[in-house]
């Protein structure tokens, strides 16, 4: 019997605990944090019924982020899935429907992209007849290039693409402040470690910064819950 295009689509999940999260991202008393987005990303990855693998620090290979990532693709394909939608756990935004957005733009053998505000991405959908080892392990991850470089590469191998919603992802402090003022709705434990982070930072500097702080936030600052009446929690 032929599998269906469902049965043939898996989820990566790239994402290293909390503890490896703060070699490479400075954020401090993060490592909660990293460790709540992984359970969120979890689910709503379990929420679209595709089989997914969640590679962390443990089961990736290779010296650098391209290389264990191109191979952590290169092992999900091995597996016999057709295509791949590859997320991080940095992206407290990330819903099912952008994964399934994803897996229909599949369909039309399009490579899929979502954007990240710092001129990365958050999500790359491909198929196996897209996916090219050697020129992929050499792209320029983790800089604000890469989105452009994946652009070009898809255009030099023929490849159309379509872009996601573009939506921010964490790697340092100042993220959690562009986070804070663009969206207002939060899982509630994410938003509490956000703001318990994001406070504790500004404590630092004493009342009168800390008041000044949330105000360019457009956070209402106050002795209590800095963020309680500005953004919905769930």
């Amino acid at each position: 019997m032929a599998r269906t295009f469902h049965q043939k689509t898996a989820v990566l999940i790239f994402a290293n605990s909390g503890k490896e999260e703060l070699k490479y991202k400075p954020i401090g008393n993060g490592a909660y944090l990293f460790d709540e987005l992984t359970k969120n990303t979890l689910g709503e990855v379990e929420k679209t019924g595709l089989p997914f693998f969640h590679l962390t620090e443990k089961q990736q290979k290779g010296n650098s982020f391209g290389e264990r990532f191109t191979h952590a693709f290169q092992a999900v394909f091995d597996k016999g899935y057709d295509t791949i939608i590859a997320v991080g756990n940095d992206t407290p935004h990330l819903r099912v429907s952008h994964i399934l957005e994803a897996q229909e733009q599949l369909k039309s053998k399009k490579l899929v992209l979502g954007p990240s505000v710092d001129g990365g991405f958050y999500l790359m959908g491909i198929r196996r007849s897209q996916f090219r080892a050697v020129s992929f392990v050499n792209l320029p991850w983790q800089t604000s290039k890469l989105f452009k470089a994946v652009m070009d590469w898809a255009d030099i191998w023929k490849m159309e693409l379509v872009r996601l919603q573009p939506l921010i992802d964490l790697d340092q402090l100042y993220d959690i402040r562009i986070l804070l003022n663009r969206f207002r709705t939060f899982p509630k434990v994410v938003l509490r470690l956000l703001m318990r982070i994001l406070y504790q930072k500004v404590q630092n500097y004493g009342f009168v910064l800390t008041s000044t702080y949330f105000h360019f936030l457009h956070i209402p600052f106050n002795k209590g819950s800095p963020a309680s009446f500005v953004v919905r929690v769930y």
